[in-house]
């Protein structure tokens, strides 16, 4: 299954994560279930637009499938980094099932509404974000960590396989059978996933600390991403290029019926088309990697996606429409899967999913919006207006990269030796706390304005992985000395803020702490604030701040 030659190169072929069984199985499971959720997608549009031929109504289809995406990833995130991922994955795909089903028995008994159509395209999308983050997040447990780019590349063409052909086999299918049959296929189709789920044997990282509470794991994502200028950067222009991108696939249905006079079967091999120019666009990626940086890779697919939409809204033949929608395609693929790789790579495993679900989020964000927006201009102005607007505005996002540039990313790596935990003599639970750290430096008076943007660079590490608060102070009775003070609300976070850092967050404190020209080490207290439980004093247990060791606890 590997790229030819590649291990004669050392260089990881596109196909090479393939080789692995599980996985493969994954894989080809996953590749199923994205076909029935296209196929439903296209018989959901097209219900709606038998239902009521309202252009913004048949756009809003769209929207209430991502929406999930868009308010519920950073909890499935959290979720996610703090659970079993396979148990996770089974239940959102096991919700998933359950709203396809439900579509299916509606449709069936002949009560299908618009408002039916919107509810249970809004709980298999819930499905959908509740297994994406966990998914994604588990690939780097199923292939070796150096096949990774590869493995992503991957789930995005099995995604890209299916709306190739998914929608064209939707159309013919709710042509010949109705949408009754594209429902029952798609919740037939969420089986094969389910039952590999199942059987995989998943070890889970062990750890000696207990997970977060679900809401501090929300926060410490939304934190992480926040403080890093990286994932900040690569979120807002993933964001923008969905605003201004989407109008295509949510007006699909109305390209097909009111531009080139079509029915069903154009509308699924309009979508197939884009399909093919998605797999197209991955397929072409590694080797637009290789030549260019990723801004520039975003720049050209911004602009072949805006030129090509441009040519959408003025084209009136099918065949002409088909390959610009396949150019549209390509565009949307190679600029989102950048935008997933640098994401992923960047982010160390602690935060990973929630990192990748606030990707969703920006994603899917700009794709609901965009979905709202672009509808509500086609039913006012026209839909090859809209088209147009839409690529000219996709084109302008390129200017974004002013503020927001796409970075350089490298993958995060633990450092060779973790920071161990400190020694305490006071007796403290995991919920102790609020933790005071107060960190003194000694630095020559000479290398002040040095060591100062050293300790800048110090404080979005310490945000991001959990410090609330942090400053920086001078003492301007003794000059040298320096104070770095930051807080955690539990003890318990204090050491999952210490093991969170990553070896280029350790090199960055280095570099400070090398400006330290003692005497002996920098010094380190921490301190628990308003102490209240550690002096308190019974006749059985007096207040001898003789410590209770927690699990794990080292020097």
């Amino acid at each position: 299954m590997a790229d030819g030659g590649s291990e004669a190169t050392g260089r990881i072929g596109p196909f090479d994560p393939l080789r692995h069984r599980l996985f493969r199985r994954i894989w080809t499971a996953s590749l199923f279930s994205n076909f029935g959720q296209l196929i439903q997608g296209v018989g959901a549009a097209w219900a709606m637009t038998q239902l009521t031929g309202r252009a913004d109504l048949v756009a809003l289809v769209q929207s209430a499938t991502f929406a999930p995406l868009m308010c519920l990833s950073l909890i499935a995130g959290a979720i996610a980094d703090s659970y079993d991922r396979r148990k996770i994955a089974l239940f959102a795909l096991s919700m998933a099932l359950l709203g396809a089903a439900g579509l299916s028995l509606i449709t069936a008994l002949d009560l299908l509404t618009p408002a039916w159509v919107f509810f249970f395209c809004f709980v298999v999308g819930t499905g959908t974000a509740l297994f994406g983050p966990a998914w994604q997040s588990s690939v780097g447990e199923q292939v070796p960590q150096r096949e990774l780019p590869a493995a992503i590349a991957l789930n995005a063409i099995s995604y890209n396989i299916a709306r190739s052909f998914g929608p064209a086999i939707g159309g013919v299918l709710v042509a010949a059978a109705g949408v009754l049959a594209a429902f029952a296929f798609n919740a037939l189709a969420y089986i094969p996933l389910i039952v590999v789920m199942y059987f995989w044997r998943r070890s889970p990282e062990k750890s000696r600390l207990p997970p977060e509470a679900l809401g501090r794991a929300v926060i410490s994502g939304a934190r992480y991403v926040l403080h890093s200028p990286t994932i900040r950067a690569i979120l807002i222009r993933t964001a923008l290029m969905a605003l201004a991108g989407t109008s295509a696939s949510a007006l699909m249905p109305l390209i097909a019926r009111e531009l080139l006079k079509g029915d069903a079967g154009l509308y699924g091999i309009l979508l197939g088309c884009f399909g093919v120019g998605a797999v197209a666009g991955a397929v072409l990626l590694p080797r637009l990697k290789e030549k260019l940086s990723d801004e520039r890779a975003v720049v050209f697919a911004c602009l072949l996606m805006g030129v090509s939409l441009i040519g959408t809204g003025l084209s009136t033949h099918a065949v002409l429409t088909g390959l610009l929608l396949a150019g549209v395609g390509a565009g949307w693929m190679i600029a989102l899967s950048v935008a997933g790789i640098s994401v992923q790579i960047s982010s160390p495993r602690w935060v990973t999913a929630r990192a990748l679900a606030a990707s969703y989020t920006a994603v899917c964000g700009g794709m609901t919006l965009g979905a709202w927006g672009w509808g509500r201009a086609a039913a006012s102005f026209g839909t090859d207006i809209a088209l147009v607007v839409s690529g000219l505005v996709t084109i302008a996002t390129i200017a974004a990269s002013l503020q927001w540039r796409m970075p350089a990313t490298e993958q995060q790596r633990d450092p060779e030796q973790p920071l161990s935990d400190p020694e305490t003599n006071l007796e403290l639970t995991g919920r102790s706390g609020p933790i005071s750290v107060v960190l003194e430096y000694r630095v020559p008076v000479e290398q002040a304005r040095a060591f100062y943007t050293a300790m800048t660079a110090l404080e979005s590490i310490r945000h991001r992985t959990g410090g609330y608060n942090w400053s920086i102070a001078r003492d301007v009775g003794d000059p040298e000395l320096w104070t770095e003070r930051y807080h955690t609300p539990t003890w318990h976070d204090y050491l999952r803020q210490r093991s969170r850092l990553t070896a280029a967050d350790l090199e960055i404190w280095q570099r400070a702490v090398d400006f330290h020209k003692g005497p002996g080490d920098i010094r380190v207290r921490r301190m628990l604030e308003r102490p209240y439980g550690s002096v308190r004093w019974s006749e059985d247990v007096p207040d001898r701040g003789v410590i209770v060791p927690l699990p794990g606890q080292g020097n």
